[in-house]
């Protein structure tokens, strides 16, 4: 059984409409006019248990929307929602105790009181047992390095401590399910990867699913093998992260470092043949732009190594920041739509 299992869900909100002038802001005091919005628009989708899925898109394109009807929190105008096997906006209490939510910006904790004073609370909160509280604490505060921060006030916490101990609120009554929107928001980078490895390691120890909403497509680049794109309340996108590069990433740059200096005409000559362009760094480095899918690096690699006295190689792909960025920028949005479209 999926863990998420989500089919043609839709969620329209009402919104006001006004009207022009001093003439419609009168007529809008006695007779309001209302539009429709669809910030989700028939999507459907299933997560596997186990998985780690991004879930990702520009403002407004329904992450959020998609994560409070996948909650509880909304109720959905049409279609069918199942987590852990219920229906999230019924039999709320029975249905939360499975799940662990995060929303960067804004807090389950109490502002005014310590953080241990917190996760009693919400053990008491979640009916979590004694023994299996103690335990669970124990790991997570050790994991995240929360020891010296337990008996804080959360307002004293910097961002950094308040997200660590976010995550472990979250964790406390180890739900099977961890919801997350924007978790890194905000952080530095080192807090960044702090928060990352610890929940690669809560997937892999207890198999937690994980749906990742985030703007900082690093954090996807690092815990993520699927993404859900959305556009405008849509799907236009549901695949493998390689996949997704595959299809729409532009290529790969090659940085040479050379023991000796080579005209810019010797590498055109010994890459001839091949739809490639090089670039002069400066004397001892330059470096080749190979287009996607129209030549393999390891064809211009066997030409230049042979051939060259080489000190160091890297390898640049495209990363997912540009891909997506690309994609809504050039319109390509639209195209992939049509791809979701003809797979399904």
């Amino acid at each position: 059984m999926s863990a998420i299992h989500v089919n043609h869900l839709r969620k329209v909100f009402k919104v006001q409409k006004n009207r022009e002038g001093l003439k419609g802001a009168f007529q809008d005091l006695f007779k309001r006019q209302y539009n429709q919005v669809a910030a989700v628009d028939d999507i459907s989708f299933q997560i596997p248990r186990g998985e780690i899925c991004g879930y990702i898109g520009e403002n407004g394109a329904g992450k959020s929307t998609t994560i409070k009807m996948l909650t509880g929190i909304l109720v959905p105008s049409s279609g069918q929602i199942e987590v852990n096997g219920m229906i999230p906006y019924k039999d709320r209490e029975k249905f939360v105790r499975g799940i662990g939510v995060v929303f960067g910006q804004r807090s389950q904790l109490w502002w005014d009181i310590g953080v241990i004073e917190s996760f009693q609370l919400l053990k008491k909160v979640y009916r979590v047992p004694e023994n299996d509280f103690k335990m669970r604490l124990d790991e997570i505060v050790e994991r995240l390095q929360l020891s010296e921060i337990l008996n804080r006030p959360v307002r004293k916490l910097s961002l950094g401590q308040r997200m660590r101990c976010e995550l472990a609120a979250s964790l406390l009554h180890n739900p099977s399910i961890l919801f997350l929107d924007e978790p890194t928001i905000g952080l530095d980078i080192v807090v960044k990867t702090e928060i990352r490895e610890f929940l690669k390691e809560m997937n892999q120890k207890y198999e937690t699913t994980i749906l990742l909403t985030t703007h900082d497509l690093q954090d996807i680049e690092a815990l993520c093998s699927r993404v859900i794109m959305l556009d405008q309340g849509h799907i236009i996108y549901d695949g493998g992260l390689q996949n997704l590069k595959d299809k729409w990433g532009k290529g790969k740059e090659v940085h040479f470092q050379f023991q000796k200096t080579y005209p810019l005409s010797t590498l055109h000559d010994l890459t001839k043949g091949l739809n490639v362009k090089w670039f002069k760094e400066n004397e001892l480095a330059a470096k080749v732009w190979i287009p996607q899918n129209e030549v393999n690096v390891s064809d211009v690699l066997s030409r230049i190594v042979g051939f060259t006295d080489i000190s160091d190689i890297k390898i640049f792909e495209t990363n997912t920041d540009e891909i997506v960025r690309e994609i809504y920028k050039s319109g390509s949005a639209e195209k992939a739509k049509e791809v979701v479209a003809s797979n399904v």
